[in-house]
């Protein structure tokens, strides 16, 4: 991907990742290490609960997210840094095996009063599952250059 700054974004300019699929050793393994509930590591207690079976900790969601975001280098290498994440909301379960696909939307861009090398960008993001119910969705502030010669 390109490297790209705030002067080189819209508003409403959205993209669209490559689908990801959860699997059911990732979610305990995630869940052994930071979020150790039952309906996330035991599969028998899950079973009896009231998800009907293991889901994957909300955080482990929004880590493959991150993951995802990454990876797929929306802004080629124009360093970015996160500021704050806003309605933050788990929907729904989801489950292993759930095939999962992260769109974002610019909803703003306002350039820096105080800093004027640099600005911020605030995005929508919604996570879909395989049948487009919606799993998680929040919306996030990131700085970054205005340009290639204000690198940060």
């Amino acid at each position: 991907m390109t490297d790209r700054y705030l002067d080189d974004l819209t508003v409403g300019e959205s993209w669209t990742g490559e689908p990801f699929v959860i699997t059911e050793a990732e979610v305990v393994a995630f869940a052994r290490q930071f979020d150790p509930q039952p309906m996330h590591i035991d599969p028998v207690v899950a079973a009896e609960g009231r998800f009907g079976g293991l889901i994957a900790s909300g955080w482990h969601v929004a880590s493959r997210v991150m993951r995802e975001f990454v990876d797929a280098r929306y802004f080629g290498d124009t360093p970015l840094l996160g500021m704050n994440i806003d309605a933050l909301w788990w929907v729904r379960p989801v489950r292993p095996g759930d095939t999962l696909t992260v769109r974002r939307e610019i909803i703003e861009i306002r350039p820096s009063k105080s800093q004027p090398d640099r600005g911020v960008v605030r995005t929508k993001t919604w996570v879909t599952n395989q049948d487009g119910d919606l799993a998680m969705s929040f919306e996030n502030q990131m700085q970054l250059p205005r340009n290639a010669q204000s690198r940060l």
